[in-house]
């Protein structure tokens, strides 16, 4: 069949090539002086992450990488290039599909090299960055990464970046099945939604109105087009399609969401999933919880080890009995269902002109 005027990259995080010290040190290096992730001035950026951050955080972060390590390599590494193979099979060898990571290997401009040399002849490229929910130091950072080898290295291109999905029916229904064996077939007490969380500051810098994020009640469902840029609601957002296809509010078990990883002492959206997972335990007498993390489409550090093992350990010392993680939607065929669906839709101007 004839070649498609269209690649397909998917672009996630990334990951350290390896678990050893030196490695995390170059991962962490490129990620942490990214100046949308740490949005410090550059020369008070570069002093936190080479004179604190770095000194100490490799051998730390090594160690947490070497308890998830696959005998294949990097979890998300690997659960990305399944992806990549299931959604090539759907979509047929003519249609150039690769991929690209903002941080580490491969990197997004050898995803643009790998599409351009299975197509020499490419016209466009269609990213879909895997994050369901927008974010200053996620999608945008991959868009502002992509824009810069694409004018740089591949100005002929056309490049069609897909928005957030968060309120994609298709993405909703891979995420709610991704959960339902875990409430259903686990004596549980309480879910709990954690999305990695940002700083407040990120959130008030993208709001378009100046005037909305986090500056009046319930901000984030009183309509408003700040909504189109804003983590935190789209955050709220995701939980409520969930929690409606799934019809938790009739469940017997309570649920909620909450945001972990931070960085720094500066305010992040709160609550805190480390502190909330000890409050459930020593205050609601809750005993098994089930945690899922939306913001992630691969399972990596920020599940597996910081809520699988550290979190499981907090829960359990506060007097919970178990902590389930859902696993992140990876590979599963809903999840491929709805990324061939969106690179369907994609290709059919380009067939309707041939």
């Amino acid at each position: 069949m004839e070649q498609s005027k269209t690649g397909i990259l998917l672009v996630n995080l990334g990951s350290p090539d390896s678990y050893e010290p030196a490695d995390l040190k170059v991962y962490l290096r490129e990620f942490l002086t990214d100046k949308r992730v740490i949005d410090f001035p550059t020369p008070l950026r570069k002093a936190l992450v080479e004179g604190i951050i770095l000194p100490i955080r490799p051998k730390e972060s090594a160690e947490a990488y070497e308890l998830i390590w696959w005998d294949e390599g990097s979890p998300l590494i690997v659960i990305t290039q399944r992806v990549i193979d299931k959604l090539q099979k759907r979509l047929g060898d003519e249609v150039p599909v690769a991929m690209g990571m903002r941080y580490g290997n491969p990197s997004i401009e050898a995803g643009f090299d790998e599409l351009m040399e299975k197509n020499p002849d490419l016209e466009r490229v269609f990213m879909i960055p895997l994050y369901p929910q927008y974010a200053m130091a996620t999608t945008e950072t991959v868009i502002e990464k992509a824009k810069e080898v694409w004018l740089n290295k591949y100005p002929h291109l056309e490049m069609i970046t897909k928005d957030a999905f968060y309120d994609d029916p298709q993405y909703v229904k891979a995420l709610g099945e991704s959960i339902r064996p875990y409430i259903e077939d686990h004596d549980i007490d309480h879910l709990m939604f954690s999305y990695h969380g940002v700083p407040e500051r990120h959130i008030k810098k993208r709001d378009i109105t100046g005037d909305h994020c986090l500056k009046c009640v319930d901000c984030c469902n009183v309509n408003s087009p700040a909504h189109t840029f804003c983590y935190r609601h789209q955050d709220v957002k995701t939980t409520q399609n969930v929690a409606e296809y799934l019809d938790l509010d009739n469940k017997d078990f309570n649920y909620s969401f909450a945001f972990q990883s931070k960085l720094g002492i500066d305010p992040w959206l709160s609550p805190a999933t480390d502190n909330e997972l000890v409050r459930l335990a020593e205050e609601e007498g809750v005993k098994k919880v089930a945690v899922c993390c939306p913001a992630f489409i691969s399972d990596c550090i920020e599940t597996l080890e910081e809520i699988g093992i550290r979190g499981k350990e907090d829960f359990v010392e506060a007097g919970g009995d178990d902590l389930v993680l859902i696993p992140c939607v990876n590979d599963n065929d809903l999840w491929i269902d709805a990324l061939e669906t969106w690179c369907t839709d994609m290709l059919k101007p380009v067939e309707k002109t041939v």
